[in-house]
């Protein structure tokens, strides 16, 4: 068996934490490699699998990415997770069907492209702070803290981005401030780890690039069940997924659910490669 774990070109031989599943698929005689997804020379033919890790300039090259995803479902090689999970979960969108079937989400408003005249009458006015991030987006790219006295000045930078991108607007919550965000992670559909992610002072991201802080916490049995409700509307098999949300007073505000390329924080939680290894076998054999 032969397996291709998929990345990008700034990170050719995958994140450190993602390298380490190499030898360990090794030790269950397959052969793993890192493979750039927009490498034009690769024979994608070679590989019986496709795992989707470290891709994480997606969202820069989007028509490239949709091509791409094209020809790999022509040539009928397995993904992990499925293209059919990918094209739904690379346009945060999705957040509005899951809000549709009960999930708590952030107070969101979904702004297709050419359809802002004046966020001014969008708004409400309980809304203080607002976050403002592209649909189809990663890694806090084109993403901004903003209050209410600077929505004219947005709306004139992002005027070009708004023709061309859907949008969401959505609440900013001094929890992410305050408690942070927490990411449950899920292997197979079971639980594996979760971890808290705490911004530096003065910052509202998370993300570690920005000065983000990572700890691994055991959730309690009430906001587990609540992650899992969150799964178990993606009718799907995955071999990994990751929700995202903050928790306000013991309820998970779900921020996005991650399938595509999320940091699955391996290096934090001690057999969680070793999880995933075992998880992507059991998921073969189903």
């Amino acid at each position: 068996m032969k397996i291709g774990i998929l990345t990008c070109a700034r990170l050719p031989e995958l994140l450190e934490s993602d390298q380490k599943l190499i030898s360990l698929f090794t030790k269950e005689n397959i052969s793993a490699k890192a493979v750039i997804w927009d490498d034009e020379s690769v024979d994608w033919r070679q590989f019986d699998y496709l795992i989707f890790r470290n891709t994480w300039d997606y969202y820069q090259k989007e028509n490239a990415f949709n091509s791409w995803l094209h020809k790999i479902e022509l040539l009928g090689i397995k993904t992990f997770n499925p293209i059919s999970v990918i094209q739904k979960n690379k346009h945060k969108f999705y957040l509005k069907d899951l809000e549709k079937e009960g999930i708590t989400i952030l107070p969101t408003i979904f702004l297709g492209k050419n359809s802002i005249s004046n966020l001014h009458d969008l708004i409400p006015k309980s809304w203080d702070k607002m976050v403002i991030k592209p649909a189809f987006s990663a890694g806090s790219y084109l993403t901004k803290l903003i209050d209410r006295t600077e929505i004219e000045s947005i709306q004139n930078e992002f005027k070009e981005h708004f023709s061309t991108k859907d949008f969401l607007l959505q609440e900013f919550r001094p929890e992410i401030k305050e408690l942070g965000e927490t990411s449950f992670i899920f292997f197979d559909g079971k639980f594996s780890h979760a971890v808290n992610k705490k911004p530096v002072e003065n910052d509202f991201r998370v993300q570690i690039q920005y000065g983000g802080k990572y700890t691994l916490i055991e959730p309690n049995i009430e906001l587990l069940e609540q992650a899992k409700l969150v799964l178990s509307k993606i009718p799907e098999k995955l071999l990994y997924a990751r929700v995202d949300g903050i928790v306000i007073e013991n309820k998970l505000h779900l921020m996005e659910i991650e399938l595509i390329e999320p940091d699955l924080y391996f290096d934090l939680a001690d057999g969680a490669r070793e999880r995933f290894v075992e998880s992507f076998l059991k998921v073969l054999r189903s």
